[in-house]
């Protein structure tokens, strides 16, 4: 099963890409809540280039990597990649004053489908707001 969940992000296609592809800003973003953080992230944005980045509780009970490989990097309009057996693919679709981000991934089977679509948005939320409020 693919779920999708998007944003729209006022600000630049180029501004939006970068933050989306900057370990320093990925790790300002990247939480679904203000009791996780993201300590640290790499990107070798390239087709075959990997990506990493560890989250974990701001308490320190708990903590996992997700990371992956691009198989398709369009700049500024796609990222495809490959995360275990699951793939994810990110489009910025510009428009004048903003830009929509969408990201479709396939879903796992350990959490219910509900939970990882709230998850995903709520990182694809603070993603807007660090973009919009780096302006």
């Amino acid at each position: 099963m693919k779920i999708t969940v998007d944003t729209i992000v006022k600000a630049p296609v180029s501004k939006v890409w970068s933050a989306y592809t900057t370990p320093n800003d990925i790790n300002q973003w990247n939480t679904a809540s203000d009791d996780w953080q993201t300590i640290k992230s790499t990107v070798d944005l390239r087709v075959g280039g990997t990506f990493s980045s560890r989250m974990e509780a701001k308490d320190g009970s708990f903590g996992f990597d997700f990371a992956g490989t691009y198989t398709k990097i369009v700049h500024q309009e796609l990222i495809e990649y490959a995360f275990g057996d699951r793939v994810g693919v990110v489009e910025f679709v510009a428009d004048t004053n903003a830009v929509t981000v969408r990201v479709t991934f396939d879903a796992e089977s350990v959490h219910p489908v509900e939970q990882q679509r709230q998850g995903w948005q709520a990182i694809l939320n603070n993603f807007t707001k660090h973009v919009e409020a780096s302006l």
